[in-house]
Protein backbone atom coordinates (compact mmCIF):
# COMPACT_ATOMS: atom_id res chain seq x y z
CA UNK A 1 0.00 0.00 0.00
CA UNK A 2 2.38 2.38 -1.10
CA UNK A 3 -0.27 5.80 -0.97
CA UNK A 4 -0.89 5.55 2.11
CA UNK A 5 -0.65 8.87 3.79
CA UNK A 6 -2.12 10.41 -0.21
CA UNK A 7 -5.13 11.87 -1.28
CA UNK A 8 -6.46 11.27 -4.99
CA UNK A 9 -8.66 13.68 -6.08
CA UNK A 10 -10.49 11.88 -9.27
CA UNK A 11 -13.35 13.88 -11.15
CA UNK A 12 -15.71 11.91 -13.40
CA UNK A 13 -15.40 9.32 -11.01
CA UNK A 14 -18.64 8.05 -10.19
CA UNK A 15 -18.58 5.55 -12.74
CA UNK A 16 -16.36 4.03 -15.49
CA UNK A 17 -12.46 4.88 -15.78
CA UNK A 18 -12.64 7.30 -13.03
CA UNK A 19 -14.47 5.01 -10.82
CA UNK A 20 -11.88 2.56 -11.26
CA UNK A 21 -8.62 5.03 -10.97
CA UNK A 22 -10.33 5.96 -7.35
CA UNK A 23 -10.68 1.97 -6.83
CA UNK A 24 -6.98 1.22 -8.00
CA UNK A 25 -6.01 4.05 -5.82
CA UNK A 26 -7.87 3.24 -2.67
CA UNK A 27 -6.47 0.17 -3.05
CA UNK A 28 -3.19 1.14 -2.52
CA UNK A 29 -3.80 2.86 0.51
CA UNK A 30 -4.57 6.25 -0.91
CA UNK A 31 -7.63 8.39 0.50
CA UNK A 32 -10.31 9.36 -2.26
CA UNK A 33 -12.08 12.49 -3.33
CA UNK A 34 -14.35 11.36 -6.22
CA UNK A 35 -17.18 13.36 -8.40
CA UNK A 36 -19.43 13.47 -10.80
CA UNK A 37 -23.51 13.30 -11.82
CA UNK A 38 -25.35 10.25 -11.07
CA UNK A 39 -28.16 8.51 -8.42
CA UNK A 40 -27.41 9.80 -4.97
CA UNK A 41 -28.18 6.24 -3.91
CA UNK A 42 -25.43 4.62 -5.81
CA UNK A 43 -23.24 7.05 -5.73
CA UNK A 44 -22.74 6.87 -1.80
CA UNK A 45 -22.68 3.59 -2.55
CA UNK A 46 -19.52 3.54 -4.34
CA UNK A 47 -18.00 6.18 -1.48
CA UNK A 48 -18.75 3.57 1.25
CA UNK A 49 -17.43 0.94 -0.87
CA UNK A 50 -14.21 2.93 -0.88
CA UNK A 51 -13.92 3.85 2.66
CA UNK A 52 -13.78 0.43 3.52
CA UNK A 53 -11.12 0.04 1.56
CA UNK A 54 -8.83 3.33 2.18
CA UNK A 55 -9.10 5.37 5.19
CA UNK A 56 -11.64 7.63 4.30
CA UNK A 57 -13.60 8.68 1.00
CA UNK A 58 -15.67 11.64 0.14
CA UNK A 59 -17.82 12.78 -2.45
CA UNK A 60 -18.46 16.42 -3.57
CA UNK A 61 -20.40 17.20 -6.68
CA UNK A 62 -18.66 20.06 -7.92
CA UNK A 63 -20.13 21.05 -11.45
CA UNK A 64 -16.56 20.83 -13.57
CA UNK A 65 -17.55 23.62 -15.79
CA UNK A 66 -17.66 26.20 -12.92
CA UNK A 67 -14.55 27.64 -11.83
CA UNK A 68 -15.50 28.42 -8.21
CA UNK A 69 -17.41 25.11 -7.80
CA UNK A 70 -14.11 23.09 -8.97
CA UNK A 71 -11.82 25.42 -6.77
CA UNK A 72 -13.84 24.89 -3.85
CA UNK A 73 -13.85 21.17 -4.27
CA UNK A 74 -9.70 21.16 -4.36
CA UNK A 75 -9.72 22.96 -0.89
CA UNK A 76 -12.16 21.09 0.56
CA UNK A 77 -9.90 18.10 -0.28
CA UNK A 78 -6.98 19.79 1.37
CA UNK A 79 -9.05 20.66 4.24
CA UNK A 80 -11.04 17.65 5.23
CA UNK A 81 -8.59 15.08 3.22
CA UNK A 82 -4.73 16.93 3.70
CA UNK A 83 -4.59 17.16 -0.12
CA UNK A 84 -4.42 16.80 -2.80
CA UNK A 85 -1.18 14.95 -3.98
CA UNK A 86 -2.52 12.95 -7.03
CA UNK A 87 -5.09 14.76 -9.42
CA UNK A 88 -6.89 12.79 -11.84
CA UNK A 89 -9.03 14.55 -14.46
CA UNK A 90 -10.97 12.10 -16.04
CA UNK A 91 -14.49 14.06 -16.57
CA UNK A 92 -15.91 13.88 -20.34
CA UNK A 93 -19.24 13.95 -22.23
CA UNK A 94 -19.10 12.90 -26.21
CA UNK A 95 -21.53 14.01 -29.10
CA UNK A 96 -21.45 12.91 -32.45
CA UNK A 97 -22.57 14.81 -35.86
CA UNK A 98 -21.15 15.92 -38.57
CA UNK A 99 -19.77 19.93 -38.12
CA UNK A 100 -21.88 21.71 -40.40
CA UNK A 101 -24.20 20.40 -38.08
CA UNK A 102 -22.60 19.90 -34.83
CA UNK A 103 -24.55 22.09 -32.29
CA UNK A 104 -22.89 25.15 -30.95
CA UNK A 105 -24.16 24.30 -27.31
CA UNK A 106 -22.63 20.68 -27.53
CA UNK A 107 -19.24 22.32 -28.83
CA UNK A 108 -18.73 25.11 -25.77
CA UNK A 109 -19.96 22.46 -23.59
CA UNK A 110 -17.55 19.18 -24.51
CA UNK A 111 -14.36 21.82 -25.07
CA UNK A 112 -15.73 23.20 -20.94
CA UNK A 113 -16.20 19.76 -19.76
CA UNK A 114 -13.58 18.07 -21.55
CA UNK A 115 -10.46 20.34 -21.76
CA UNK A 116 -11.16 23.36 -19.61
CA UNK A 117 -12.42 21.44 -16.32
CA UNK A 118 -8.95 19.85 -16.35
CA UNK A 119 -6.95 23.44 -16.56
CA UNK A 120 -9.19 24.69 -13.80
CA UNK A 121 -8.76 21.56 -11.53
CA UNK A 122 -4.38 21.77 -12.38
CA UNK A 123 -4.84 25.52 -11.92
CA UNK A 124 -6.25 24.68 -8.38
CA UNK A 125 -4.33 22.02 -7.95
CA UNK A 126 -1.09 23.45 -8.25
CA UNK A 127 -0.35 25.45 -5.28
CA UNK A 128 -0.62 22.07 -3.31
CA UNK A 129 1.81 20.55 -5.32
CA UNK A 130 4.19 23.45 -4.83
CA UNK A 131 3.81 23.75 -1.25
CA UNK A 132 4.26 19.40 -0.92
CA UNK A 133 6.80 19.21 -3.29
CA UNK A 134 5.18 16.28 -4.31
CA UNK A 135 2.13 15.74 -6.77
CA UNK A 136 0.96 13.67 -9.90
CA UNK A 137 -1.38 15.22 -12.35
CA UNK A 138 -3.13 12.91 -14.93
CA UNK A 139 -5.63 13.61 -17.41
CA UNK A 140 -7.67 10.90 -19.12
CA UNK A 141 -7.20 11.94 -23.12
CA UNK A 142 -7.82 9.76 -25.34
CA UNK A 143 -6.77 7.85 -28.67
CA UNK A 144 -8.19 10.92 -30.10
CA UNK A 145 -5.43 13.30 -28.36
CA UNK A 146 -3.02 11.51 -31.02
CA UNK A 147 -5.54 10.71 -34.08
CA UNK A 148 -8.93 12.56 -35.43
CA UNK A 149 -11.96 10.40 -35.95
CA UNK A 150 -14.78 12.17 -38.07
CA UNK A 151 -18.25 13.46 -36.83
CA UNK A 152 -16.25 13.76 -33.53
CA UNK A 153 -14.56 17.15 -33.86
CA UNK A 154 -15.59 18.72 -30.50
CA UNK A 155 -14.01 15.48 -28.80
CA UNK A 156 -11.09 15.53 -30.99
CA UNK A 157 -10.13 18.88 -30.49
CA UNK A 158 -10.29 19.11 -26.56
CA UNK A 159 -8.53 15.72 -26.62
CA UNK A 160 -5.67 17.52 -28.55
CA UNK A 161 -5.67 20.30 -26.05
CA UNK A 162 -5.42 18.07 -22.89
CA UNK A 163 -2.21 16.75 -24.35
CA UNK A 164 -0.44 19.88 -25.04
CA UNK A 165 -2.38 21.28 -21.71
CA UNK A 166 -0.09 18.12 -20.48
CA UNK A 167 3.42 19.53 -21.68
CA UNK A 168 2.99 22.92 -20.69
CA UNK A 169 2.44 21.90 -17.26
CA UNK A 170 4.85 19.54 -17.07
CA UNK A 171 7.69 21.97 -18.01
CA UNK A 172 6.03 24.90 -15.34
CA UNK A 173 5.98 22.22 -12.57
CA UNK A 174 9.59 20.10 -13.22
CA UNK A 175 11.21 21.40 -10.37
CA UNK A 176 8.61 20.76 -8.10
CA UNK A 177 8.35 17.57 -7.49
CA UNK A 178 5.32 16.90 -9.93
CA UNK A 179 5.27 15.02 -12.72
CA UNK A 180 2.23 15.90 -15.51
CA UNK A 181 1.07 13.14 -17.74
CA UNK A 182 -1.94 11.96 -19.74
CA UNK A 183 -3.33 8.56 -20.89
CA UNK A 184 -4.91 7.78 -23.90
CA UNK A 185 -6.81 4.88 -24.03
CA UNK A 186 -8.64 3.23 -27.02
CA UNK A 187 -12.21 2.21 -26.65
CA UNK A 188 -12.95 1.46 -23.00
CA UNK A 189 -16.52 0.08 -22.57
CA UNK A 190 -18.01 2.59 -20.43
CA UNK A 191 -21.18 4.61 -20.19
CA UNK A 192 -19.76 7.21 -21.98
CA UNK A 193 -18.85 4.87 -25.31
CA UNK A 194 -22.59 2.88 -24.83
CA UNK A 195 -24.35 6.41 -25.03
CA UNK A 196 -22.48 7.52 -27.84
CA UNK A 197 -23.88 4.21 -30.21
CA UNK A 198 -26.79 5.42 -31.15
CA UNK A 199 -25.63 8.85 -32.63
CA UNK A 200 -23.44 6.98 -34.08
CA UNK A 201 -25.67 4.86 -35.53
CA UNK A 202 -27.77 7.89 -36.68
CA UNK A 203 -24.20 9.65 -38.11
CA UNK A 204 -22.80 6.65 -39.91
CA UNK A 205 -26.40 5.06 -41.14
CA UNK A 206 -25.28 1.64 -39.14
CA UNK A 207 -26.62 -1.00 -37.40
CA UNK A 208 -25.49 -1.16 -33.52
CA UNK A 209 -23.78 -4.30 -34.24
CA UNK A 210 -22.05 -2.31 -37.41
CA UNK A 211 -20.80 0.56 -34.42
CA UNK A 212 -19.43 -1.61 -32.38
CA UNK A 213 -17.57 -4.16 -34.47
CA UNK A 214 -16.83 -1.79 -37.37
CA UNK A 215 -16.73 1.64 -35.69
CA UNK A 216 -15.33 1.36 -32.41
CA UNK A 217 -13.19 -2.20 -32.60
CA UNK A 218 -12.05 -1.23 -36.32
CA UNK A 219 -9.09 0.63 -35.16
CA UNK A 220 -7.96 -1.19 -32.65
CA UNK A 221 -5.43 -4.19 -34.04
CA UNK A 222 -6.82 -6.13 -30.82
CA UNK A 223 -10.25 -6.38 -31.52
CA UNK A 224 -10.53 -6.05 -28.09
CA UNK A 225 -12.05 -3.33 -25.64
CA UNK A 226 -9.59 -1.61 -22.98
CA UNK A 227 -10.96 -2.35 -19.89
CA UNK A 228 -11.22 0.69 -17.24
CA UNK A 229 -8.89 -1.31 -14.42
CA UNK A 230 -6.00 -1.62 -17.18
CA UNK A 231 -6.36 2.20 -17.57
CA UNK A 232 -6.79 2.65 -13.93
CA UNK A 233 -3.18 -0.09 -13.46
CA UNK A 234 -1.19 2.47 -15.88
CA UNK A 235 -2.25 6.02 -13.26
CA UNK A 236 -1.30 3.44 -10.03
CA UNK A 237 1.61 3.62 -12.22
CA UNK A 238 2.33 6.66 -12.56
CA UNK A 239 1.96 7.52 -8.94
CA UNK A 240 4.91 5.42 -8.02
CA UNK A 241 8.33 7.01 -6.92
CA UNK A 242 9.90 5.17 -9.86
CA UNK A 243 7.79 7.21 -12.08
CA UNK A 244 9.47 10.72 -10.84
CA UNK A 245 10.88 10.89 -14.01
CA UNK A 246 8.23 10.62 -15.96
CA UNK A 247 6.62 13.64 -16.72
CA UNK A 248 4.89 15.72 -20.25
CA UNK A 249 4.17 12.02 -21.63
CA UNK A 250 1.12 11.40 -22.94
CA UNK A 251 1.16 7.19 -23.06
CA UNK A 252 -0.81 5.00 -25.41
CA UNK A 253 -3.38 2.12 -24.48
CA UNK A 254 -5.60 1.33 -27.32
CA UNK A 255 -4.64 -1.90 -28.64
CA UNK A 256 -2.11 -0.58 -31.45
CA UNK A 257 -4.64 1.85 -32.57
CA UNK A 258 -2.26 4.88 -33.09
CA UNK A 259 0.77 2.64 -33.93
CA UNK A 260 -0.96 2.21 -37.42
Amino acid sequence: MFLKGKTALVTGSTSGIGLAYAKALAAEGAQVMINGFGDADAIEKERAGLEATSSKALYDGADMTKPDEVAAMVKRCHDELGGPDIVIANAGIQHVEPIESFPIDKWNQIIAINLTSAFLLLRASIPYFKEKKWGRFISTASAHSLVASPFKSAYVTAKHGIAGLTKTAALELATFGTTVNCISPGYVWTPLVENQIPDTMKARNLTRDQVINDVLLDGQPTKQFVTAEQVAALAVFLCRDEAAQITGSNYSIDGGWTAE
